[in-house]
């Protein structure tokens, strides 16, 4: 794993059989909208290049084995991860077993890496602003049965970018009243929604303080990162994780 990194690395102070990336969408084989390395066989790129794009992922992190995709619908549904299973519909999944490959797909939602501290358990969670209002991170956190956790927060729409309406916010604060700071009026009455801080709040509810990453821009980073929001057809980001 030498010369340019075509991935980010989780800076969070993990446990040492934890290994966990992002992909950039750098150093695949993909043209076009999807140019490089895009690994979503979903979004109309040439399926041959997204199985070597595929190929080059596992290659290039030196992963255990194929990462367990899922069919992702904006829910709160987790599932274990299992990699005999047919393609499974869910937002999040989990294992407590060593060399399976948790794997989540973005390009602008929130993807979450989850370990216990004891290393014994991790979780990839595909968190838009529908799952984290329905829940998606306190069922993966519930069904690790741990109590002590890392988070991880990967590349997503930054706070200045993400505008949404204002039945978005209600939907939040009908909830509950402490997700008001990570919204920020504009004159056209809409809303500016910081994704990261929703989910720190989230967290927050669910008792995790130990919380990481934040800070990216999927929309203004365009070098390094696929947006839906800013160019419609594109590729996507793989989020993995997975324990020796």
């Amino acid at each position: 794993m030498s010369g340019i990194n075509h991935w980010l690395t989780p800076d969070w102070p993990a446990p040492a059989n934890i290994h966990a990336a992002t992909t950039l969408r750098t150093g695949g084989v993909s043209c076009g909208a999807y140019a490089s390395l895009n690994p979503a066989m979903h979004v109309g790129d040439d399926v041959d290049k997204v199985n070597r794009n595929r190929q080059i992922i596992k290659d290039l992190l030196g992963l255990p084995g194929d990462p367990v995709w899922l069919d992702q619908i904006h829910s709160h549904r987790v599932v274990q991860a299992v990699t005999s299973e047919p393609l499974q519909q869910a937002d999040a999944s989990y294992t407590g077993e060593s060399g399976i490959v948790c794997a989540v797909m973005t390009a602008d939602c929130l993807p979450l890496l989850v370990c216990s501290a004891d290393g014994s358990r991790v979780a990839a969670i595909h968190a838009g602003w529908r799952g984290l209002l329905a829940g998606v991170i306190g069922n993966t956190l519930s069904a690790m049965q741990q109590s002590d956790f890392l988070v991880w927060l990967g590349p997503a729409i930054g706070p200045d970018c993400f505008e949404v309406g204002a039945d978005l916010r209600d939907a939040f604060l009908a909830k509950s009243a402490v997700f008001i700071p990570a919204f920020k009026p504009q004159s056209n009455g809409k809303w500016l929604a910081d994704i990261y801080q929703l989910a720190r709040i989230e967290l927050g509810l669910l008792g995790i303080e130990k919380v990481y990453g934040g800070g990216f821009c999927t929309v203004t980073e365009q070098e390094r990162f696929y947006s839906y929001r800013r160019d419609k057809q594109t590729g996507r980001m793989a989020t993995l994780i997975w324990r020796a």
